[in-house]
């Protein structure tokens, strides 16, 4: 067998593996299926209203499951293939009426998004929402080929259960609710951010329903001259480039934030790494093409000459140009302490955050560690002088910061907690005597007495 015969065996081998008109469903049933899904009222319409509020809901308490959920209701997938058919088929009546509806659908999910987020109580951007507002190239891939899989999946007559994994990958409802978040907390970038990735999504779902229409060979609806046609492909090419050249540009920024991060902890690893001194905070910045490390040590006061021989070295971890930023502790300094301060919190936080899942355990926590402060600050030994010596029958007494948890309420309070052994029963007129006495002495409303 030469060469040319083997060629046009795998070939054909190929064709009988990919070929994707074997199973196609009728024509008439696929455009009439897709036609079906582009109107937006009825049922269709509460159920994008359904999904906006689920999604919003999701992206607000930062739940992957409820975001995914709403993703797999939402109706929005209908218009824009729809209209990616009209083009391929020169259906202009179609495209209007598709593009009709979806605006209508946009429309409605920014306003209901929007209303749930002027309502709620929670104003924090989580990582579920914040993943919306920087789209890169990569959203333009997995709208792309979530596309085709969408569009050939409905031209099969085995459908399966492609569409729903096409509206969770390709995420068309989470970007109309972050545009909803950012309209209600004022927020333009978030916005631009939000609507840029729905623009992205909804191109290129288009584009992949279009180009399996036309390798799909469906009859056009109206025949159109060449000069048309050139029209529309130039309109069409136009539109992907508009889409593609901004996201390039956020991919190429992250990529090399994430380059420059990742250095810039090599760095640190390698050469800033000095005995009876700990880095306490790191920061790095990369803004309009400046780079800065800041770092933070206490410990043992590391010379400026060492400092400064890792900065000579920054090159060699392909960081030339940035900016080596070290703040030390220096006692004389007010700033510098408050810095200091600062990088401890910031890391205290950091170190605990994976182990802290809820709001309420970050609260109880962080109170914790207040009140482990606090207590250096009360004058236990003066107030338990003067409790003995204002009230003879007490035989033991301490007193303490703690925090105290509320069953009802399901929260935490601080509180001073008084532990009194009394040598005989006191009276209740003592007992209200000594708590009124504590609360003016500690300075404190809140006194939990607890009675031997």
């Amino acid at each position: 067998m030469n060469l040319s015969n083997l060629i046009k065996r795998i070939i054909i081998i190929l064709r009988h593996y990919f070929s994707i008109g074997g199973d196609k469903a009728s024509e008439n049933d696929i455009v009439e299926s897709i036609r079906k899904n582009v109107e937006f009222k009825g049922a269709n319409l509460w159920i994008l209203v359904f999904a906006i509020f689920l999604a919003s809901i999701g992206l607000n308490i930062n739940s992957t499951a409820i975001v995914i959920g709403a993703m797999l209701i939402s109706p929005l997938m209908g218009p824009i293939m729809g209209i990616g058919l009209g083009v391929g088929i020169y259906d202009f009546g179609l495209i209007k009426k598709a593009s009709r509806n979806l605006l209508v659908a946009i429309i409605i999910s920014i306003s209901a998004s929007t209303f749930y987020f002027l309502l709620t109580p929670f104003t924090e951007a989580q990582s579920e929402l914040l993943a919306r507002t920087t789209p890169t190239i990569w959203d333009v891939f997995i709208a792309l080929f979530g596309g085709l899989a969408g569009i050939i999946a409905g031209s099969s007559k085995e459908k399966g259960n492609v569409i729903p994994g096409v509206a969770i990958a390709t995420a068309l409802m989470p970007p109309l609710c972050t545009a909803g978040y950012a309209i209600a907390n004022a927020n333009f970038l978030f916005f631009m951010g939000a609507i840029y990735l729905f623009f992205i999504n909804s191109v290129f779902i288009c584009l992949a329903t279009f180009l399996v229409v036309r390798i799909l060979k469906f009859n056009p609806i109206e025949f159109v001259n060449q000069k048309v046609e050139t029209k529309i492909k130039r309109y069409i090419y136009g539109i992907i480039v508009i889409a593609i050249i901004p996201s390039i540009y956020l991919a190429y920024r992250i990529v090399n934030r994430s380059i420059f991060e990742q250095n810039a902890r090599r760095f640190i690893q390698n050469e800033l790494s000095f005995a009876q001194t700990e880095i306490i905070s790191k920061n790095f910045k990369l803004q309009l093409g400046n780079k800065s490390i800041e770092i933070t040590l206490i410990g043992k006061p590391v010379d400026s000459l060492l400092i400064n021989n890792a900065k000579e070295k920054l090159s060699k971890y392909n960081l030339a140009g940035a900016k080596l930023i070290v703040r030390q502790s220096n006692f004389n300094n007010a700033n510098e302490i408050t810095k200091i301060k600062s990088g401890i919190i910031e890391d205290l936080y950091k170190k605990n955050d994976l182990i802290i899942k809820s709001k309420d355990e970050k609260i109880g926590f962080l109170e914790n560690e207040l009140s482990k402060i606090e207590n250096t600050k009360l004058p236990i030994e003066d107030i338990t002088k003067e409790a003995l010596a204002e009230h003879p029958n007490i035989s033991e007494f301490s007193i303490n910061r703690g925090i105290l948890y509320l069953a009802k309420s399901n929260s935490f309070d601080t509180v001073l907690i008084a532990y009194i052994d009394f040598k005989k029963r006191p009276s209740a007129l003592e007992i209200e005597r000594l708590n009124s006495w504590l609360k003016v002495r500690a300075k404190s409303e809140r006194i939990k007495l607890i009675l031997k």
